[in-house]
């Protein structure tokens, strides 16, 4: 091949791959600058030139103590057309490879977020791996609904969650549990949501299950619920089929956040929504008959609708909160208030009937003893504990007493040292006598 038909060859190369000329050729000169280093004889510091019509020279340089070029020259080997047609082949194709890892990177280093669509290739209890073409990407095991197992080769759209750049190239980590995968499908199937008309505010998500995400449009003349259901739920129909059966609730977005949790729970019909703004729960009252279905399945219902919402949700029905209302009105209740002392920071009750003002230690110490007169049966249960306790430490008293007085007995019974000499002198004068 001479020389024209090299420079033509590899321009034809750096179109097919996508790169510039002056990319590869920078690679090749790269190369061919280290292939000449390893030469016997070979000058500390050259480099390589390629001209325009692939002519490749090495010049040699001197370079002094503070790093100028003293001079420069030729120093291109004999041989080094050879060498450099084995370097050229090797740099181009490591060069090549590098080149198109970076750009299948760059392709998808932005597309976090986006959907993709792509065949099964392979399938195990780890990960699913989707082929997009020039790439593959992986669908762990936890990014996978739960039972759902799709055929080989088939397609399926998932939700990119992570693009990372490794040494054999971009690892594109897909999702299908994701809730942005909802709103992307959306976005494919509802155009007044991809053109901005339409947003979607919140999405709560069980995956395999159901679904429930709230709409908004900007402008008054759209119904945000209507185009996302479409005509006859042809609109939602697909992306039902697309998640394999999950159910969808669409239901419409406020600001105002009592009919906001009160479409949340729908299908069920809500007549009261009471917030706690300190505790961050909100109590919703729902007819006697719309209770189960306004908890769901499992509590299903209002776990989504509390995840759509950002508010604990309390349920309860008429007949609860009438008997918990009439509990209410008939409890002996104390009326006053709490004063806190500005110089101490002590708190003091004070009563609304003029009596005297109670320290916090004082009602805690009158508070017991009223529980006290509530309970009566602790305390007799207390008293005979006590007696109790006093009934054994006396029996154990009397125990001892006679362990004592046995020992004091069997004490007396045995002979002292003084009578054992007494017996002894009697013995020795009767022995005299005889």
């Amino acid at each position: 091949m001479t020389t024209p038909d090299m420079m033509e060859a590899l321009q034809a190369l750096a179109a097919e791959k996508g790169m510039t000329t002056e990319l590869l050729l920078e690679a090749v000169a790269n190369g061919l600058e280290s292939a000449y280093k390893r030469m016997p004889e070979a000058a500390e510091e050259a480099y390589v030139v390629i001209d325009e019509t692939f002519n490749i020279s090495v010049i040699a340089q001197e370079i002094d103590e503070e790093g100028n070029v003293v001079q420069e020259w030729d120093d291109t080997p004999e041989n080094f057309g050879r060498i450099a047609a084995q370097t050229a082949r090797q740099v181009l194709t490591q060069r090549i490879r590098e080149v198109e890892r970076d750009m299948k990177y760059d392709e998808y280093a932005g597309r976090e977020g986006d959907i993709v669509t792509g065949i099964i290739q392979q399938t195990d209890s780890r990960y699913t791996l989707l082929d997009l073409g020039r790439v593959e990407a992986l669908l762990p095991q936890s990014e996978q609904v739960p039972y759902e197992r799709p055929e080989p080769n088939s397609r399926l759209k998932a939700y990119i969650v992570e693009v990372r750049k490794t040494a054999k190239g971009p690892q594109i980590v897909v999702s299908r549990t994701h809730p942005g995968l909802i709103r992307e499908l959306f976005k494919l199937e509802v155009p007044e949501i991809s053109d901005g008309i339409v947003e979607m505010k919140a999405c709560a998500r069980e995956p395999g299950h159901r679904t429930k995400i709230a709409v908004w449009s900007n402008d008054t003349n759209i119904d945000p619920v209507g185009a996302c259901v479409g005509a006859r739920g042809a609109r939602v129909r697909q992306v039902v089929n697309e998640l394999r059966g999950e159910k969808i609730d669409i239901v419409p977005f406020s600001e105002d956040q009592h009919d906001f949790v009160a479409k949340a729970l729908s299908p069920a019909k809500v007549k009261e929504v009471r917030f706690h703004e300190v505790e961050g729960v909100a109590e919703v009252v729902v007819p006697d008959h719309q209770l189960s279905l306004a908890i769901g399945r499992e509590g299903q219902n209002a776990r989504l609708a509390a995840r759509l919402t950002g508010w604990r949700i309390d349920i309860k029905s008429e007949t609860q909160i009438l008997d918990e209302e009439n509990a209410y009105a008939d409890g002996d209740w104390a009326e006053g208030e709490w004063v806190t002392d500005a110089d101490t920071g002590e708190q003091t009750w004070v009563p609304a009937d003029g009596s005297e003002a109670m320290t916090a230690d004082d009602w805690a110490t009158a508070a017991e003893e009223a529980v006290g007169e509530e309970n009566p049966e602790q305390d007799s249960a207390a008293d005979e504990r006590e007696i109790d306790t006093a009934a054994d430490e006396s029996s154990s008293a009397e125990e001892t007493t006679e362990e004592d007085l046995v020992e004091e007995i069997e004490g007396n019974e045995s002979p002292t040292g003084a009578d054992e000499e007494q017996e002894t002198v009697a013995e020795e004068e009767e022995q005299s006598n005889n």
